[in-house]
């Protein structure tokens, strides 16, 4: 019975979102012509949690992090690129990065974290549910009874098959809740109902000292980790998802001075939400140095003039010189996205997709794949992953410029939902990330075009019938 209301809802939901969509109008995506480029003689500018450091300081910064000429070029091109694109958001120094794969190693990082709080929690999720949810809960709960101020947003499309009693028992234990534009009109406190615009980031912050960021939703798809037993395809996309089969997804640890800016974020979704006034808390610490990672956090809403998620990730593709290694979950690229892919590889640029084989969403999974055939004659490599659903959302480019978050290459992350990225450039932390890719690359199928061409035509007309929706999808 449950789970027929819950079809009821998702149903009456769907069809909300497109009239909801409809009234709110077309938004579009910023022309990147002219907005990725860089000075040739571009001063890089680091910041500390103290603000902007010395140029003397900032060269020797660089000297240490190029470590030998083959790569100097390359590192500075990146970083010139990316401090141009993105003025509004400090490149922070001192930073430690721990690099998570798939739900139990990051839920594992992340109970050590909360289980360690002394002053407060702030968690930002898509969906919060499930088994997992209730052991996130109990552990909050916990904490939240020790003297530790809770704060929670989730999203209330992502939450929708979580009851309203989850949610009650948290706030009757105490831990402040906020429900990000609710999918009823007349809940919450803003006068516009905003059902299109989605909450998707994830973000955990502890103590105002660790955060964490990714891909990852608290939700039972991620109480395993995906197995290696299933080293063919599926028979078809369409067959039913495994539930005992955890899902392939990317998770980042996060200590030193940037912990701040996700801080931030959190505060200002809160506030432009109208959630209830926290609680007085310690939430901006001092925050040593902790390693030798720069990042950079980039948080993007609809109501943003420009998308600078998109417009970061358009400038790493176009100046990339050497390799392009993205690996996400939701493919469905606008005319300059795809045009960026498939110039690098006509430039000589290794480009290389690792896909799902098979997703949780039919439409959009479809529209992905109607632009195989453009890409692999483009030059472009696909690659489509076995095993458990991929969810990961991420990229590592030229061994240095390196990015983990919530955004999809899609309309929806781009347009119309709040999202979050870490962007790391350095080529340690890129070092890693092509490990995990090498890894995912020896999971997946190779695509090539002959193949493709002789696919099915019952795949052809899924295709494109996905394309007629592919600007809401």
């Amino acid at each position: 019975m449950r789970s027929i209301a819950l079809s009821t809802r998702v149903y009456r939901l769907l069809i909300a979102l497109g009239i909801g969509a409809l009234a709110q109008g077309c938004a579009t995506l910023p022309e990147v012509d002219g907005k990725t480029s860089a000075p040739d003689q571009t001063e890089i500018q680091f910041e500390t949690q103290r603000g902007a450091i010395s140029a003397t300081r900032s060269d020797a910064i660089l000297d240490r992090l190029e470590g030998n000429s083959s790569v100097t070029e390359v590192l500075q091109k990146h970083l010139a690129y990316e401090q141009a694109v993105n003025v509004d958001n400090p490149l922070m120094l001192g930073n430690r990065l721990t690099l998570l794969q798939n739900g139990p190693s990051t839920y594992q990082a992340m109970f050590a974290a909360i289980r360690e709080a002394k002053n407060h929690i702030n968690l930002e999720t898509y969906i919060f549910g499930g088994d997992a949810g209730v052991q996130f809960a109990d552990l909050l709960l916990e904490r939240q009874a020790s003297g530790v101020q809770v704060n929670v947003i989730y999203d209330s499309v992502g939450g929708i098959a979580t009851p309203n009693a989850f949610y009650d028992r948290l706030r009757d234990g105490g831990i402040a809740v906020l429900e990000f534009n609710p999918i009823n009109p007349l809940a919450g406190n803003k006068k516009a109902w905003l059902l299109n615009n989605r909450d998707h980031r994830r973000q955990l912050i502890v103590d105002g000292r660790i955060a964490f960021t990714g891909g990852i939703n608290i939700s039972d798809t991620y109480s395993s980790a995906p197995t290696r037993r299933n080293k063919k395809s599926r028979k078809s996309p369409s067959e039913a998802i495994d539930p005992t089969v955890g899902w392939r997804d990317t998770h980042l640890q996060i200590e030193g001075p940037v912990v701040a800016e996700f801080q931030k974020l959190f505060l200002a979704t809160w506030t432009r939400q109208k959630g209830e006034t926290l609680k007085e808390k310690n939430y901006f610490p001092a925050l040593p140095v902790q390693g030798n990672e720069i990042v950079r956090v980039i948080g993007s809403m609809p109501e943003d003039k420009e998308s600078a998620i998109y417009l970061t990730l358009l400038s790493a593709i176009n100046h990339a010189q050497i390799r392009v290694h993205l690996t996400i979950a939701y493919f469905a690229p606008d005319p300059q996205l795809l045009k960026a892919l498939i110039d690098a590889a006509q430039r000589g640029v290794d480009v290389k997709l690792v896909l799902p084989s098979y997703s949780d969403s039919w439409p959009i999974f479809n529209l992905g794949r109607s632009y195989y055939s453009k890409l692999l004659r483009g030059g472009v490599h696909i690659h489509e992953r076995r095993g458990g659903v991929m969810h990961a959302k991420t990229a590592c480019i030229d061994g240095v410029w390196s990015t983990i978050g919530s955004t999809n290459m899609d309309w929806r992350s781009f347009l119309h939902n709040d999202e979050l990225n870490a962007v790391i450039v350095g080529r340690e932390f890129a070092t890693q990330m092509e490990t995990m890719f090498a890894d995912d690359l020896a999971e997946s199928n190779t695509i090539t075009l002959d193949q493709w061409r002789s696919r099915a035509w019952s795949s052809r007309i899924k295709e494109r019938t996905a394309r007629m929706g592919r600007y809401w999808l």
